[in-house]
């Protein structure tokens, strides 16, 4: 992706170290928070296992003062991933490695950061049943002035922490498309986005909707589709259909629509046309989808030519599986 190492790709990495330092930073006025640490130790670990190194940069450092004596002391781990991240390029590595590993930094410290709110959006509800039963039992003495209450805060916190998330993910997707990087961050991943337009309109508000836990598998095959067909793998459409298949099983099931006696995709598209939640035309377009997409995929072909799909067919194939399956989410 990267032949040449230009100013463009150092603003790049200055801004992606930047946006980590802001979901999470090490320091809160002036002091070390715990939360920071954690955080830094742990991207910090995470990212020198995959390169196969102790540490990013060196452990101990120091300079000579002005008396020729040796001032050394241990770095934090956020300026030990500061002094990586930060570092000249000399050419001694390509330029598409360098700005890899380091844009790897970026997108483990966003995924990390993006569990640890899923883990507080996940206890919000007995976090505000404990705040409560706190408010509860306040007894408001004389004198004493209770501004709004403690659940109320807890609200604005975790709410607070979201926004400013997000906010960062859609700066850093800025910062790509004004690098002129076809990358694009969303759900713990940076993958390719070849489209500025397709990104915006359907890949963006996709990722979006399938981030809550019960679309795990939707995400999980959407994203193998766009690394298959990023790195020339087999089948990429394969897994776009699957995705959108678990999107219709899932739907099924909330909707109490399925009777276990269905055999295939065909089945569960008929559920969604006898709930009405689809039309006529709309079920046809779907069951021609998985039998000339999906099927042919899916099972051996015999001794009948291997199916394959051209770029342009992958792709369409992965951009109307997310197209569907946003309008059916929407649906519900």
């Amino acid at each position: 992706m990267w032949e040449t190492f230009y100013e463009e790709h150092r603003r790049l990495l200055v801004q992606g170290y930047q946006l980590l330092n802001d979901i999470c930073p090490y320091y809160v006025d002036g002091n070390e928070d715990k939360r920071g640490k954690e955080f830094w130790t742990l991207i910090h670990d995470l990212l020198a296992r995959e390169l196969g190194l102790k540490e990013l940069s060196p452990p101990y450092v120091g300079y000579y003062n002005k008396q020729n004596q040796w001032q050394g002391y241990h770095p934090s781990r956020v300026q030990m991933c500061e002094t990586w991240m930060l570092e000249t390029f000399d050419g001694k590595t390509s330029a598409d490695r360098f700005v890899k590993e380091r844009l790897s930094l970026v997108e483990i410290g966003f995924r990390e950061h993006e569990k640890f709110l899923a883990t507080l959006n996940a206890n919000l509800a007995g976090n505000i049943a404990i705040a409560e039963g706190f408010d509860r039992t306040v007894t408001k003495g004389v004198g004493l002035l209770i501004l709004g209450n403690t659940a109320d805060a807890v609200r604005a916190k975790n709410a607070s922490l979201n926004a400013k998330f997000q906010g960062a993910v859609n700066e850093l997707n800025a910062r790509f498309r004004q690098a002129n990087c076809q990358l694009h961050y969303h759900n713990g991943f940076i993958q390719v986005s070849e489209d500025q337009t397709v990104a915006e309109e359907i890949e963006t508000p996709f990722w979006r909707l399938v981030a809550e836990p019960k679309w795990h598998n939707v995400d999980h095959d959407m994203k193998e589709a766009i690394d298959l067909r990023d790195t020339g793998g087999r089948d990429p459409a394969l897994y776009a259909a699957r995705s959108l298949e678990s999107t219709i099983k899932i739907i099924s099931g909330e909707k109490q629509l399925t009777t276990d006696k269905e055999k295939g995709a065909h089945n569960y598209i008929d559920n969604l046309m006898g709930a009405k939640l689809i039309e006529v035309w709309e079920m046809e377009a779907l069951k021609h989808f998985f039998t000339k997409v999906r099927n042919p995929f899916g099972h051996g072909p015999g001794a009948a030519p291997m199916p394959s799909l051209t770029d342009q067919q992958t792709n369409w194939a992965i951009e109307n599986s997310m197209i569907w399956i946003k309008s059916l989410i929407r649906r519900m």
